[in-house]
């Protein structure tokens, strides 16, 4: 999860969410690059003197300012094109986790099980114990087994919400009406926070999502617990 003044993308949980942060220091060298370049002309076009009143034109220089764009952006676009259509690919999932938003609070429905249904409600303040996250923790975990396909399918009951968890690389609209679909791999256990993204109402701040990662064998444990 994030922590305090943590200015970089939170550690990846995810193959997804690896490869988001690789394109991501990708993408900063390329600005770095530009940004060295362009503040080096510029340094040098304010502290030189020299004049030379017969240039009027350079082809050479014109033809290359524009190339050198258009092969810069074929190195951010090919990696991140890549990366849209992987993110789309959904994998034979093991497991299907339905998730709903309702003003203010998430439900969670394990299709491949009958009558595995839950809500998850924030944790009010009150209610905290020592060890619990103030606006991130909840009463009800989703579980999920790791170095599982899983697939999201997501909807809304009453306006538009998102359910985004940062490490895992999810970032997903809940639309009334609609189904929307994703999927991800969950490559370590742990606990993985992440909250609505969509403003919903006067609570909006009020619904988070704690996804529990654990081993398979786990995984059918809870599930046999519960169902």
């Amino acid at each position: 999860m994030t922590t305090w003044a943590q200015l970089h993308l939170q550690d990846s949980a995810s193959p997804i969410m690896e490869q988001l942060i690789y394109f991501h220091d990708h993408a900063l060298m390329i600005i770095l690059m530009i940004l060295t370049v362009v503040t080096y002309m510029m340094i040098l076009l304010i502290t030189n003197k020299l004049i030379n009143r017969f240039m009027l034109e350079g082809q050479m220089i014109e033809v290359a300012w524009t190339i050198a764009p258009a092969i810069i952006l074929i190195f951010i676009a090919l990696p991140s094109l890549r990366l849209l259509y992987l993110m789309d690919e959904i994998n034979n999932p093991a497991v299907t986790l339905k998730t709903i938003g309702h003003q203010w609070y998430w439900s969670y429905e394990y299709s491949d099980f009958l009558k595995v249904e839950f809500d998850s409600y924030m944790i009010p303040q009150n209610e905290l114990m020592s060890d619990d996250f103030r606006l991130l923790d909840v009463d009800n975990r989703a579980a999920l087994p790791m170095n599982t396909f899983i697939r999201i399918i997501i909807t809304a009951a009453d306006v538009l919400h998102s359910w985004t968890v940062p490490s895992l690389g999810v970032k997903a609209d809940a639309t009334p009406g609609r189904l929307n679909q994703t999927s991800f791999l969950i490559n370590r256990p742990g606990l993985f926070y992440g909250q609505c993204s969509e403003i919903c109402g006067a609570n909006h701040s009020f619904m988070p999502i704690v996804i529990e990662s654990i081993s398979i064998n786990k995984f059918i444990d809870w599930i046999s617990s519960i169902s």
